[in-house]
């Protein structure tokens, strides 16, 4: 009765703070995503005219995106529109009041306006030219300047001691501005005047929008502004990347352009930074301009890159993730974390295989099906989550040892039985199951117990009937089978598995600042008290006490996350090794278990310190704006979880799961911090769409990955998990539109 009673004050306890504490408005936002267009010619320029029509110019010939959606790239392919413009052989295309002109050697002309556009420059030698007024234009070779005016050149002129780099067009004081390498000059089509308005050196580019000049130069960015030619605030030199290539003003926004990718800068002062084939098919950045709707074309030296802006809540996101992993990530009814792309970045050769870790990355995308079901009824939520718990399931069947489950299995003959050792053990932990057809792997660790535990104490606490037997069943027998052998995993060959140990001999003989002291400690006073909580065997109970004040896994579990390091100098050589750094597979481990530490205890007394102990890790953690470490800090009904920081975490999230090469430590818009334990790189963490790591038990503050397109990773784990975790506890709104 008291058991009962103490679950009942959590859940009325739990209600009315959460009815107090803040959630979050589900409404449109504005997601960021790409879309890819290849070539293998070197473009020059581009343009997209007021119809959405896209050219690109590439060795004399006009290209246009064909092809492409998201995550399936196009390709750049000859336009062949206008008959005649074969015999033509443009040196530049550009957009002027909205429709495309082209530059070549004779003239500048237009298939708009009903073709009346063409005017002789007399400038065999022009590369680049800009619409004036009306169908004024001026052309360079890159040191003489025409200005054509009425179907003839009306001014001729050049620069006195520069080159001709780029040209643009004030229209609010009408004239042109001629960028070189150290000046700004102006020229005033009305009285025929050039000079020169600014100098600086190693000038790249610059762009013009109303009263602002923003030029951009080798070591950043400066704007002046457009009528007085006087400098506004300071250089900017703390860019991603200083050294410019391209900058333009694309809807107010102000974008910039590098060898090493494209930024963009937020109002905050912030950029967001695009690089890699994430976003871009070349990192080597050549023009920026509009695209059609919201789009920002980017043109690369391998191509055409289109950041598109769409309007999706959090849920049509969840959706758009739900569909990745039933389409490329569902193998046997398990969440296979990454699945392996044959060829670089396409998705038509991926390939799915047994993951070490089947069980865990299964266990936390079914729970987001079983939240999702509980708060929608949506019948496809239940029969994903019946389908996995399925897989889950066979993992203790085919093993044939009564409460041991298998890492995963396998059909037979598509696993080497070599003697290769893995995790203290050899074949790779591969048996023959007595089904016949079937292999399984053994050697299964503390952290496929956790993802057993969290599966089984949820399905069990949410769930009715035959699944909520079936749940309690098997986290009867698994515990069972810990304790008969002295709370260790024993594997097919009667031995301990290498990880699945909770004996007190090998957890207290890690010094106390040693993590897997704490952790393990954590980890099986949880799962005994969801045991003791479900099936009512006083044995749970009685275990766990004797844990927590014969051996110490109280002291243990509750021991300050500042007081976790690297092991003394004089410990073993294993607790040297498992504590060189912060593990953050341990992260994952203790929050999943955190649904049977905190909500079943014993009583109000423990509740209280494991409380304490959860909210210490947690703020340990924040710097990382993990949503899952938040919401699994919310689910003891605090408000104090870092909602905002969820919803960045959720909303930065980026739609291509594909593992792209992602470098970020030449940035020098980052604030660096000195090597530590916990693995921070910088003072804060990138959103999740700029860095290499997106699982939650990877190191969110590594900078840098070199391969590129490999592989892709699930969604179900990473962003399904918490996103519906939040809408289960009412922290995130259904969608509003």
């Amino acid at each position: 009765m008291k058991k009962i009673t103490l679950w009942l004050c959590f859940l009325a306890g739990a209600a009315a703070s959460q009815s107090k504490r803040p959630a979050y408005r589900d409404e449109p936002y504005t997601q960021d995503y790409a879309v890819r267009f290849y070539t293998s010619e070197l473009p020059v320029a581009a343009a997209c005219d007021r119809n959405g029509v896209t050219e690109i110019l590439a060795s004399g010939k006009i290209l246009h995106p064909a092809g492409g959606r998201f995550q399936y790239p196009g390709t750049l392919e000859p336009k062949a529109a206008y008959v005649p413009m074969k015999d033509r052989r443009p040196v530049s295309v550009f957009a002027h009041d909205g429709q495309l002109v082209y530059l070549d050697s004779q003239a500048v002309f237009s298939n708009a306006w009903a073709g009346t556009v063409f005017l002789r420059h007399g400038l065999p030698g022009a590369k680049m030219a800009c619409g004036g007024d009306g169908k004024s234009f001026l052309v360079s070779d890159g040191k003489a300047l025409r200005f054509l005016q009425n179907g003839a050149v009306a001014w001729s002129g050049e620069l006195a001691a520069d080159v001709v780099k780029s040209l643009c067009y004030d229209p609010l004081r009408r004239r042109f501005l001629i960028l070189g390498d150290h000046s700004v000059s102006a020229f005033s089509p009305a009285d025929g005047t050039i000079r020169t308005v600014f100098q600086r050196p190693d000038l790249t580019c610059f762009a013009i929008s109303g009263d602002k000049l923003c030029l951009g130069t080798r070591a950043g960015y400066l704007l002046l502004h457009a009528a007085t030619f006087r400098q506004e605030g300071i250089a900017q030199k703390k860019l991603p990347v200083p050294e410019l290539s391209a900058v333009a003003f694309i809807r107010e926004e102000l974008w910039f352009g590098s060898a090493m990718g494209a930024f963009r800068l937020r109002a905050d002062g912030k950029y967001d930074y695009y690089f890699g084939e994430r976003w871009l098919p070349g990192n080597r950045v050549l023009q920026l301009f509009a695209g059609e709707g919201a789009t920002v074309s980017i043109l690369t030296d391998k191509g055409l890159g289109e950041i598109r802006f769409g309007r999706m809540t959090l849920e049509d996101k969840a959706l758009a993730y739900e569909k990745q992993v039933r389409q490329r990530h569902i193998r046997y009814g398990f969440n296979c974390d990454v699945s392996r792309l044959k060829k670089n970045g396409d998705l038509s050769t991926f390939e799915m295989g047994q993951r070490d870790s089947d069980n865990l990355w299964t266990s936390m995308y079914l729970i987001s099906q079983l939240f999702r079901y509980k708060v929608t009824k949506d019948p496809e939520a239940l029969q994903n989550f019946r389908e996995s718990f399925d897989a889950m399931d066979r993992l203790f069947t085919i093993t044939g040892m009564p409460g041991y489950f298998a890492r995963g299995f396998e059909r037979r003959g598509y696993h080497k039985f070599s003697n290769q050792p893995w995790d203290g053990g050899m074949t790779n932990g591969w048996v023959h199951a007595s089904d016949e057809g079937w292999d399984w792997r053994g050697t299964t660790s503390s952290d496929q117990t956790v993802g057993q535990m969290f599966t089984l104490t949820l399905v069990a606490r949410l769930m009715d009937g035959e699944l909520k037997q079936r749940a309690i069943r098997r986290m009867d027998e698994l515990m069972t089978a810990i304790i008969e052998h002295d709370w260790y995993l024993i594997d097919f060959d009667g031995k301990p598995t290498l990880w699945g140990k909770w004996n007190p001999e090998y957890v207290n003989g890690f010094p106390k600042n040693v993590g897997d002291r704490k952790l393990y400690s954590s980890n099986i006073i949880g799962f005994l008290q969801a045991a003791y909580h479900f099936t009512g065997k006083k044995l749970y109970r009685e275990k766990a006490y004797e844990l927590m004040q014969k051996h110490g896994y109280l002291e243990n579990l509750l021991r300050p996350i500042r007081e976790i390091g690297q092991a003394p100098a004089d410990a073993d050589q294993h607790a040297k090794d498992m504590s060189e750094s912060w593990n953050h597979s341990d992260d994952e481990m203790y929050f999943l278990a955190y649904w049977c530490l905190y909500p079943y205890a014993f009583d109000a007394g423990l509740k209280k310190q494991y409380l304490a102990a959860i909210r210490d890790h947690w703020q340990a953690e924040k710097p990382e704006k993990n949503g899952l470490w938040n919401l699994c800090y919310a689910m003891t009904g605090t408000s104090d979880f870092g909602l905002d920081e969820t919803v960045w975490y959720l909303k930065e999230f980026p739609l291509d799961m594909i593992e792209w090469q992602v470098l970020n430590s030449h940035r020098k818009d980052l604030e660096f911090i000195p090597d530590n334990f916990r693995g921070q790189t910088t003072r804060e963490v990138l959103p999740p769409d700029e860095r290499p790591e997106l699982k939650h038990n990877r190191n969110l503050f590594k900078l840098d990955r070199k391969e590129n397109g490999i592989s892709e990773l699930s969604a179900g784990d990473s962003f399904l998990l918490p996103y519906w975790m939040g809408r289960y506890l009412g922290v995130i709104s259904a969608p509003v539109r």
